[in-house]
């Protein structure tokens, strides 16, 4: 039987769903084939079909995973002016909420620790991905009249990033939301972005 494009770009996207959450909950270097076919509902012997290896694989759903933050990001900012849009975003990324979905949250803070390892065509889809949320970030501070955007949209990631990594790891769940706060706290005041009410 022979399928249209469209089914195939579906297909894709459902064995790039699995491998993203495989990707997620035991980190690239521990994903099998065989099981993400299984959870996308496909036989091993269709992978070949989507995908050269096991490395390409890993490569695409790491980029798929940038994609689907993308589009997180366009949710929680749309429509808003830069100084809300900041402030929302962050409001976002620092909230329980994106601490507890460890299978579907930020990419950057899911596998920086795993990227080292992996293909240099995979840490440099990694590095795309970081570098279009620092883009994003810069052209709001820019907006925001910030006189080094650029530099403080790295340095935002950073916080934002390594805020969310230790709230994760932290097992006492009142200084976890401690660190979610106070990092909050110390972005809204760095920025100007306070509640004016």
């Amino acid at each position: 039987m022979r399928y249209d494009s469209d089914h195939k770009r579906k297909t894709r996207e459902r064995v790039l769903d699995a491998a993203a959450g495989a990707i997620r909950a035991a980190g690239p270097e521990r994903v099998g084939v065989a099981a993400v076919m299984a959870e996308a509902g496909l036989t091993h012997g269709g992978f070949y079909a989507h995908f050269a290896s096991k490395d390409e694989l890993v490569t695409a759903a790491i980029g798929h995973m940038f994609e689907e933050a993308r589009e997180r990001f366009v949710r929680e900012t749309q429509g808003l002016d830069a100084r809300t849009g900041l402030r929302a975003y962050i409001e976002f990324y620092l909230s329980k909420k994106h601490r507890d979905a460890r299978g579907s949250g930020c990419p950057i803070a899911a596998l920086s620790s795993d990227l080292p390892r992996l293909t240099d065509e995979t840490r440099g889809v990694y590095a795309e991905g970081v570098r279009h949320l620092v883009a994003r970030l810069a052209k709001m501070l820019e907006e925001l009249e910030r006189p080094e955007p650029e530099s403080e949209a790295r340095s935002l990631v950073a916080e934002l990033v390594g805020a969310l990594a230790l709230a994760r790891v932290e097992p006492d769940a009142k200084r976890s939301d401690a660190i979610l706060a106070a990092s909050k706290r110390q972005l809204q005041r760095r920025f100007g972005l306070a509640s004016r009410a």
